[in-house]
């Protein structure tokens, strides 16, 4: 337990006390006649009292949040009786923090990143990893964490894709393949980042910036026709910046003047690309009917 967390139940205790002994004020003679008739105890029994009423709770907090068992407790009174920490003290609190930095590092640092991973075929190496962050820390790293945070971002991001292509390839071969048949479709206009759009209704309002909030009423599709969310029945428009929403949709928005209706076809990478998101799967091209209603 800290100094602050002492000071905090010490804190507790004082306003316990207050509470138990605040009454409503009363005349200076009545005041005096009450003080003269309370029966109170000596500072010395006080002071001690506090001191025991400060220990509530602190056995259990020792136990389960610090880790250090009843049976250690003589250990723990003893540095409690110290009033500062010695070098050899020092070194001790720095090599148990070390303890438990390993301890933390093995078991949620290493194994995130395998959950991230997640192949078997594809494994990090404890001892170099352990070695990496030991070097970092020990200053003799041959490369900067700014550089380890690039490559290990870029590594990660291949295995993630290489995992939603094993998983979720035909999802993609799927969308492809519409999209290039439907690129050919009556009406179909194709943008230069490959985003299709079919205009239904074609609008006479304003056309949105990226930063605007506009409202919208639309129903996204798989290309295999399986709705996946509709405002239309929930029979509540969205409202939302015209840039906080997929590729796709942020660039259909700022071309739409309100008013228009449009037929959205998206190409996974303009989409959730090899994320899930609710019920799309990865690599999931995606066809969205857009009722661009105003902007807010």
């Amino acid at each position: 337990m800290t100094l602050r967390h002492i000071i905090a139940l010490f804190a507790v205790a004082v306003m316990a006390t207050g509470a138990q002994a605040a009454k409503p004020k009363k005349t200076k003679k009545a005041a005096k006649a009450q003080a003269e008739a309370v029966d109170t105890i000596s500072t010395a029994e006080f002071s001690y009292a506090m001191g025991v009423a400060n220990t509530n709770g602190l056995l259990p907090y020792l136990e389960q949040r610090m880790g250090i068992p009843a049976a250690y407790m003589p250990d723990f009174l003893q540095g409690f009786a110290q009033s500062e920490l010695t070098p050899a003290d020092m070194r001790q609190k720095a090599r148990l923090a070390g303890i438990e930095m390993r301890q933390q590092v093995m078991t949620q640092g290493l194994q995130m990143v395998n959950r991230q991973i997640g192949d078997s075929t594809v494994c990090v190496s404890d001892s170099l990893f352990l070695q990496g962050f030991t070097d970092a820390l020990a200053g003799r790293s041959p490369i900067t964490v700014d550089s380890a945070n690039i490559v290990t971002s870029h590594q990660l991001d291949y295995y993630r894709h290489a995992k939603a292509e094993r998983e979720y390839g035909d999802n993609r071969r799927t969308g492809e393949a519409f999209l290039k048949a439907n690129a050919k479709a009556k009406g179909v206009k194709v943008t230069a980042s490959g985003l299709q759009y079919k205009v239904l209704t074609e609008g006479n309002g304003p056309v949105p910036t990226a930063t605007q909030r506009v409202k919208v009423n639309y129903e996204g599709r798989l290309v295999d026709g399986t709705v996946f969310d509709s405002s239309y029945q929930r029979n509540q428009p969205a409202t939302f910046a015209a840039n906080q929403v997929i590729r796709g949709w942020a660039e259909a928005l700022t071309m739409m003047p309100v008013g228009s209706k449009w037929e959205l076809y998206i190409p996974q990478e303009l989409g959730y690309g090899d994320r899930q998101s609710g019920k799309i799967p990865p690599l999931s091209a995606l066809i969205f009917t857009v009722e661009l209603l105003s902007i807010e």
